[in-house]
């Protein structure tokens, strides 16, 4: 089934490893077979990793986009994933963690970024994790 993609003026995506940005005007692309691809708002910078979900994420992606890289991403998301498990307790959480396990393993990588972005929420919700508090803290220093 074609993906079709609605792209913003100037707005970046990746396909397959190779970044891409919109001319001046809003675009339709169809992609007509299976690709690696990532709008802009689901890229991460790897200095954006400032939370612990936020390090899930980002070997995640990696392997999203770069399936050769190696156990460099395998073994970070793995150590990564583990840590953020022994800190939390709540089930909705852990479950979803083990969804996202189960997806890497699997290799449906971009199914897991998807499942990632709820950590995001929950560190905000309960945690009170705020990534752009913790920029500025940071920078305060």
């Amino acid at each position: 089934m074609p993906l079709k993609l609605s792209l913003k003026p100037g707005e970046k995506f990746v396909i397959n490893g190779a970044v891409l940005t919109n001319g001046e005007k809003r675009a339709t692309l169809i992609v007509q077979n299976k690709a690696c691809l990532l709008r802009e708002k689901d890229i991460m910078q790897p200095e954006d990793a400032n939370t612990p979900a936020r390090r899930i994420y980002l070997p995640i992606m990696m392997l999203y986009l770069d399936p050769d890289g190696g156990d460099q991403y395998y073994d970070d998301f793995a150590l990564r994933m583990t840590e953020f498990m022994g800190a939390i307790e709540n089930r909705d959480a852990l479950a979803a963690c083990v969804e996202i396990s189960r997806d890497v393993m699997s290799g449906s990588y971009y199914r897991a970024l998807m499942q990632c972005r709820k950590l995001f929420e929950f560190e905000r919700e309960r945690l009170s994790y705020d990534p752009q508090s913790v920029s500025k803290h940071a920078a305060n220093y």
